[in-house]
């Protein structure tokens, strides 16, 4: 194992002595000694306890979150191998059932399960009991259309309460769930649901996006032509059309379905039973549907917000995400813990940028999720919303999607919000939830995600296999989580998903992110390692890059790439978003190399800095480095990029031209030292 020094940034949050000692976390450590005859002092105690014995920890989990089903018998991990390990073969359960177990409790029944809110501010409440009625009366229309258990039903839904109803009422029958946001195209929202052969399709008729009336229903009406398996089509909110039958087939009304009334039937089903199907973003070719057990969302829904965030019963959880990406599930999670949740539908940025935190301050928020663009664009908004909203129960940030700048970091903790415990956290699509980040007992240090979260056996690795401290190296997971996927879909034999993640180091989960683990126990995210800069076998971060360019105001985003043309030469080009008014003169370019050359190395400089209309994003909000970096290698853009995946689509078209452009000015051999 190779050891490198680090120094020791500034704490920008610390836990006091009341928080440590009054967080669920504190609570299962003390359940812990008393039940288990486990000592456990500090998070790190319990981290180690829980990748050194991974069966133990995850049974204490489920019982002390007592979770709802039969045949939980131990050990909870029978067959430890990657892939294909082995969760409570004998256990029964159902998803549905233990969230709504919540609404049974005669005290809680009628408090907020779910607080909507519109852009023009209108809100509207769904009770614990409501959510129990309508997801009972819902599952009972779906049974008698005749789902069964296994079979898909799929959404395009924007993020509003019928989607966390539509996908309760699937799982209780132990069918299959899917959900994509309303503004993919119809081309990408084929590219996933195609794949599956859904039997009925749910879908909103209307919702309203940045101060307009967004119209769904040609959308709607050719979907099921399209995918023939579908033999019923539910809309929401557009009850006036719902003798509308396009192409013969009768749209089901939603609201009528969910004031039928009807007793909760939940279907048990294994542990591993599929729950629903996530796609990966789908920018380079087709999206892989990723699929997610009931008893693995269960446990780490419990285990991600119940612990490491310390989210439970009282608490207010919003996040600002679109269905399609894969945070929108954790307001489910948030609902398993016993907490209430908040949709929106509309612009993150309606009326100006920092209107998430009027949500905020609107709705009580006590956890807001979001991506770090958002905040780093409300940053570049000079806006203050600490100031201008009352944050005064927002208690904690979770930063997800890309690195945190160092810059954005502070603002938050100077314009937002002190006391909040503002921490970045990575994971990804693949378990729905994160391998690196928070956890309530330990101080947060400014540019570090807190640790490894618990159960979750991370290590950087370099090239050969050995661990690396304080140096670069691969994400790894060396031992089972039980939010691993159930499967890839359509990959019978395994082989895809053992590609995707266990090929290069057998046996070992292989991510794709470039990590640093300080000797603290500390993490850095450097980005994908398949988006890496590779310099004369150098292999360079793009996101230092981006950290360099914080110390310049006049850009406001950016996008590097490094691609081997066919020539065999290496391009290494940086594309600037710049403020209004500003351009891209000799002066300021020769600026921008000398900040990443002192706050980086002189292998970071560019070949060449392009002043660009936009950086391309994914419905995720990552950065599309990896399909600007095909286009300027000379891949066919058919292939590099598929637009619709994009939530910018236009933005690319730039890329394309300039990508076209240089390489049409090269000949064969050519190998010129570029400017």
């Amino acid at each position: 194992m190779t050891t490198h020094a680090t120094t020791d940034p500034p704490a920008t949050w610390r836990p006091t002595a009341e928080q440590q000692k009054n967080c669920q976390l504190a609570g299962f450590m003390q359940w812990m000694g008393e039940h288990r005859g486990i000592t456990l002092a500090d998070y790190r105690q319990v981290w180690r306890w829980s990748v050194e014995d991974v069966s133990g920890f995850w049974d204490a989990v489920r019982e002390y979150f007592s979770v709802t089903g039969a045949g939980f018998n131990a050990p909870a991990l029978a067959v430890e191998r990657m892939p294909g390990a082995i969760w409570y073969p004998d256990a029964q359960m159902n998803f549905t059932e233990n969230m709504l177990r919540h609404a049974l409790r005669p005290e809680y029944a009628d408090t907020v399960a779910i607080r909507s809110i519109t852009e023009d501010n209108r809100v509207r409440t769904l009770t614990w009991r409501d959510l129990h009625s309508q997801v009972a009366a819902l599952a009972k229309a779906l049974s008698a259309l005749g789902v069964q258990p296994g079979e898909r039903v799929a959404a395009v839904l924007p993020n509003i309460p019928e989607a966390i109803i539509c996908l309760l009422a699937t799982a209780s029958l132990g069918a299959i769930w899917t959900i994509n946001s309303p503004e993919l195209s119809v081309s990408a929202t084929l590219d996933r649901l195609g794949q599956l052969q859904p039997v009925v399709l749910i879908g909103a008729s209307h919702y309203r996006f940045n101060g307009k009336d967004i119209d769904c229903r040609a959308q709607l009406h050719a979907l099921p032509d399209k995918v023939p398996s579908v033999r019923h089509t539910i809309v929401v909110n557009d009850p006036d059309h719902a003798d509308d039958a396009p192409s013969g087939r009768q749209l089901l009304d939603f609201t009528t379905l969910v004031n039928d009334t009807a007793e909760p039937a939940y279907a048990s089903v294994p542990f591993d039973h599929p729950l629903w199907i996530l796609f990966s973003s789908g920018t380079t070719g087709k999206p892989k549907g990723i699929v997610h057990g009931h008893g693995g969302m269960t446990l780490e829904a419990l285990k991600f917000y119940g612990l490491n965030h310390d989210v439970g019963i009282g608490d207010v959880y919003y996040v600002g995400a679109n269905t399609s990406w894969m945070v929108w599930n954790t307001l489910a999670y948030n609902l398993m813990c016993g907490a209430s949740v908040v949709t929106y539908a509309g612009s993150p940025t309606f009326g100006r940028a920092d209107r998430q935190f009027n949500i905020i301050a609107r709705t009580g928020t006590t956890m807001f999720t979001t991506g770090a663009a958002y905040l780093s664009l409300v940053q570049n908004a000079n806006l203050r919303p600490g100031r201008d909203w009352d944050l005064s129960r927002l208690r904690s940030i979770m930063s997800t999607g890309s690195p945190l700048p160092n810059s954005t970091w502070q603002w938050v903790h100077e314009h937002v919000k002190a006391d909040v415990h503002l921490g970045s956290d990575s994971g990804g699509t693949e378990i729905c939830s994160a391998f690196i980040g928070s956890n309530p007992l330990e101080p947060v240090h400014l540019g570090r995600l807190q640790g490894p979260e618990l159960g979750v056996a991370v290590q950087a690795w370099d090239d050969s296999g050995a661990r690396v401290i304080g140096e670069v190296g691969e994400m790894v997971i060396t031992k089972p989580l039980p939010s691993m996927p159930v499967a890839l879909w359509n990959d019978p034999d395994g082989a895809r998903y053992s590609g995707a993640y266990f090929e290069r180091f057998p046996g070992v989960w292989t991510h794709g992110d470039w990590i640093t683990e300080t000797p603290e126990g500390e993490f850095v995210v450097h980005g994908r390692s398949d988006a890496t800069l590779n310099r004369g076998g150098v292999r360079l971060g793009s996101s230092d890059i981006y950290a360099a360019l914080e110390h310049v105001p006049e850009v406001l985003d950016a996008l590097v790439v490094g691609a081997e043309e066919p020539d065999g030469g290496y391009y290494m080009p940086l594309f600037v978003v710049l403020a209004d008014d500003v351009e891209l003169t000799d002066e300021l370019a020769a600026h921008l190399k000398a900040t990443i050359r002192q706050h980086t190395s002189p292998r970071h400089v560019p070949d060449e800095i392009i002043a660009a209309p936009a950086v391309p994003l994914t419905h995720t909000l990552k950065k599309a480095e990896i399909p600007v970096k095909k286009l300027f290698a000379g891949y066919d853009p058919a292939t590099a990029i598929a637009k619709g995946a994009l939530t910018n689509p236009d933005s690319i078209d730039f890329y394309i031209e300039r990508a076209r452009r240089r390489l049409n000015t090269r000949g064969p051999g050519d190998t010129r030292a570029r400017p």
